[in-house]
């Protein structure tokens, strides 16, 4: 269990990173929450996994749960400055939450394309034998399992 809440991203993409530090700088200015890559994490002691962090983004509340992707999103939103706190109410919205997941699972599944993204946000194609190996990562993070 979290002794803050924490949003959980993937630092292996630039563009998660990216996004990361606009939620550090601007969503939430006041440190009301952590904004932590899962490679540095204890991700049993949050209740996740690796797959999970590396499929979307996770935000963990004081209590334990966990909300993933546009909802992690939505969370930290609402967890952040003031001036916020309606967006991430909107995105779980009805009507606008069913846009909201699938716009994020399209973000998810072609950030290496989006501006920041890079070819280690890239999911591999059928047939693919990268392996985390394959490619350098920042000093101190942990390689992925497997194929990214």
């Amino acid at each position: 269990m979290a002794q803050r809440p924490t949003l959980v991203y993937d630092a292996d993409c630039a563009f998660c990173t990216r996004s990361a530090q606009v939620a550090r700088r601007w969503v939430d200015r006041q440190g009301r929450y952590d904004v932590r890559p899962w490679q540095e994490l204890d991700l049993a002691a949050l209740g996740l996994t690796a797959e999970q962090c590396d499929e979307a983004a996770q935000f963990v509340r004081v209590d334990g749960a966990i909300r993933s992707g546009h909802e992690a999103i939505a969370a930290a939103l609402m967890h952040g400055a003031p001036g916020w706190r309606p967006l991430g109410h909107v995105l779980l919205a009805p009507g606008v939450r069913a846009l909201a997941a699938r716009t994020y699972a399209w973000v998810a599944e072609h950030r290496h394309q989006l501006p920041g993204g890079t070819a280690q946000c890239a999911r591999p194609e059928p047939g693919d034998d990268r392996t985390a190996g394959d490619a350098p990562r920042a000093p101190g993070l942990r390689q992925r399992p497997g194929p990214i």
